[in-house]
């Protein structure tokens, strides 16, 4: 029993030191970068280079001088490997010096506003045709940085959406290239990881972000090819409807019923195929009421001008969907 007690002890002081490792690293200074910088060795430009530290890295600083940062800098996985978008997920960290220019802590005044608007100006580089290579990966992070180091910040909750929307749209990008995209049921194709959307509707509930989170989530339960059959739009509408009752003040509220809407209308053709005229007729009825629900509830935006297109088309019999259709 007494030769037991040093094994004991050694396991709990080295708990101890873990844990107090551990506070230390979460009282630490953390901060970004706000364009790419070279990591150094000392704090001399003419030092040896140790690295690069890219926009929206993550960086804890262990000591300053009037021009540079001793830091820690949290290096992402590479952009091939699996997970690459994961905070969570690290790749390896290095030490060294980066001039202080470029970095802006969780204590920098303004410094949420900064990051913001460098996460805005990247996400405009990616839309552009011969815009910066990565910009929508850095854009990513920075408004992921937003929250992580400001989370109080009024900015918080919107640059969260944006970094889940567009990691989201970068793997929406590669699950719909893959042969699987085509399968007809949800779960038989890749799905996007909406751990970063779910965080949205978790820390900032009853707000528009989180409206939009969970329409977003939404893509994942809809079907590849309907083949034709009316199991897939007749789920996907219940889907959109479901969430518009859910979600009435949602920026995507009238785009969620004009989706329901659509779906409707093309039941009206699918159900004259299997054959079943009544639901065909009661299709015709249903996409009629949501969409003059659209136009009456949502004026003049672009939803209701084009639900008017809609139901044009169904008054005049004209097939939504299918090989006659426009």
């Amino acid at each position: 029993m007494n030769q037991r007690l040093p094994t004991i002890a050694a396991i709990f002081l080295s708990f101890i030191l873990f844990a107090s490792a551990r506070l230390a690293s979460a009282d630490a200074i953390r901060g970004t970068l706000v364009h790419p910088e070279t990591i150094r060795v000392s704090p001399s430009a003419d030092s040896q280079r140790v690295g690069d530290a890219n926009r929206g890295y993550e960086l804890i600083v262990i000591d300053t001088t009037r021009d540079w940062v001793h830091v820690e800098v949290i290096l992402p996985p590479p952009s091939n490997q699996d997970d690459a978008f994961d905070e969570e997920n690290e790749g390896k960290a290095i030490t060294g010096w980066i001039p202080s220019q470029g970095f802006v802590g969780a204590t920098t005044q303004d410094g949420d506003s900064v990051i913001f608007g460098e996460a805005a100006d990247s996400e405009d580089e990616a839309s552009r045709r011969r815009g910066r290579r990565d910009a929508g990966q850095d854009a990513m992070r920075l408004y992921y940085r937003v929250y992580d180091l400001m989370p109080a910040s009024p900015l918080a909750a919107e640059a969260l959406y944006r970094a889940a929307d567009i990691r989201w749209q970068i793997e929406r990008s590669d699950v719909m290239t893959r042969p699987s995209a085509r399968e007809r049921d949800a779960y038989m194709r890749g799905q996007m990881k909406e751990d970063w959307m779910r965080l949205v509707i978790k820390k900032y509930p009853s707000t528009k972000w989180a409206d939009l989170a969970a329409f977003r989530l939404l893509e994942n339960k809809l079907c590849g090819e309907w083949e034709g059959l009316s199991k897939c739009p007749d789920k996907e509408a219940d889907l959109y409807e479901n969430y518009a009752k859910d979600h009435p003040q949602s920026p995507a509220a009238p785009e969620a019923l004009y989706n329901a809407a659509w779906r409707r209308a093309a039941l009206i053709q699918i159900y004259k195929t299997e054959p079943n005229q009544k639901k065909s007729a009661e299709s015709k009825d249903r996409a009629l009421s949501i969409a003059q629900k659209i136009v009456s509830q949502y004026g003049q935006s672009d939803w209701a001008l084009r639900t008017q297109r809609l139901i044009f088309y169904i008054q005049r019999d004209i097939p939504t969907y299918g090989n006659t259709a426009d």
